[in-house]
């Protein structure tokens, strides 16, 4: 006689985890790490200025006062860029019973959050964007970080022969001179960075860093416990925290001051519902946000790494 299995049987209960896993990574550390402020223009400004540089000051005794050549500040502006998701869910979708959530437009709207957030990241520091001003039928874009480091004192180009200030060479890998020679960059114009944001394959490289050999790396017999990374930098011009940015361009590696970055909102993020036009709901997720960078001079990078 035939053995009655669980492949004959019909009518097996399913059974379905009530939990929906999600792997793919949120974590935007330089919005995390600058402030933020708010603008009532599309265009917003903003006056930077140094000192100039030092020389010898002796005046003759009862000379007559002579006019120093006085400068004026640097004016700086930015756009604000609109970023949105919309979803549309229908109406038999958010009334039926579903595992891992209670309803399909609350559950998207979640995900959309995450996913425009990870957007703007990707805009502040993933990509090397010019400002576009935009019209009716163009969207405006703000200057990404990239773009705002443009002096020779604060861009460092692998592969070049002068790399402070030079022109792109050979692309190369990321190296402990390298940041050495943009920290005294950034020290001798007056920046104070505290900050080394990196993508995560240069994390393997900082942790060999000479500097860094036999000091990063601590087995403990008890805990049988070996630690072979840098979490902080100290070199002779500061300390630096690393961190990892995953949404930050791959050729790029950031020696950062964070208090001279703001976010620049013209619109927090917001839920609209939109009009219904058949038996589902709509919704955009809707922000509008700009980048400051108070300083150009006030931060290193690191250009054109493999």
């Amino acid at each position: 006689m035939a053995t009655y299995t669980t492949y004959d049987t019909v009518g097996i209960k399913e059974d379905v985890s009530d939990i929906i896993s999600n792997l793919s990574p949120t974590k935007t550390p330089f919005q995390t790490m600058i402030g933020s402020e708010t603008t009532r223009a599309r265009t917003f400004e903003w006056m930077e200025d140094s000192l100039r540089a030092v020389q010898v000051n002796a005046a003759v005794e009862g000379a007559d006062a002579s006019d120093a050549t006085l400068t004026p500040p640097t004016l700086r502006d930015n756009t604000t860029q609109i970023l949105e998701k919309t979803i549309k869910v229908s109406a038999t979708e958010d009334a039926v019973d579903q595992y891992g959530r209670a309803k399909e437009t609350a559950y998207q709207l979640m995900k959309a959050g995450e996913e425009v957030k990870r957007d703007l990241e990707h805009q502040l520091v993933g990509l090397s964007q010019a400002k576009v001003v935009g019209d009716s039928s163009t969207a405006r874009k703000f200057a990404s970080a990239n773009s705002m480091v443009t002096t020779a004192t604060n861009r460092w180009y692998m592969g070049a022969a002068t790399p402070l200030g030079g022109t792109t060479g050979t692309a190369a890998a990321l190296t402990e001179t390298a940041l050495l020679g943009i920290g005294q960059a950034a020290y001798n114009v007056g920046a104070e960075p505290s900050v080394f944001m990196i993508k995560p394959a240069d994390a393997l490289i900082v942790s060999g860093f000479t500097g860094a050999s036999g000091r990063s790396r601590v087995f403990n017999d008890g805990a049988k416990t070996l630690v072979n990374v840098v979490d902080l930098y100290v070199s002779p011009f500061g300390e630096y925290k690393v961190v990892l940015n995953r949404f930050q361009k791959t050729t790029d590696a950031w020696l950062l001051d964070p208090t001279m970055w703001k976010t620049v909102w013209l619109r927090k993020w917001t839920r609209e519902p939109l009009a219904k036009t058949g038996d589902a709901s709509k919704n955009q997720l809707i922000g509008e946000v700009g980048l400051k960078h108070k300083n150009y001079a006030g931060d290193g990078l690191i250009v054109n790494l493999t």
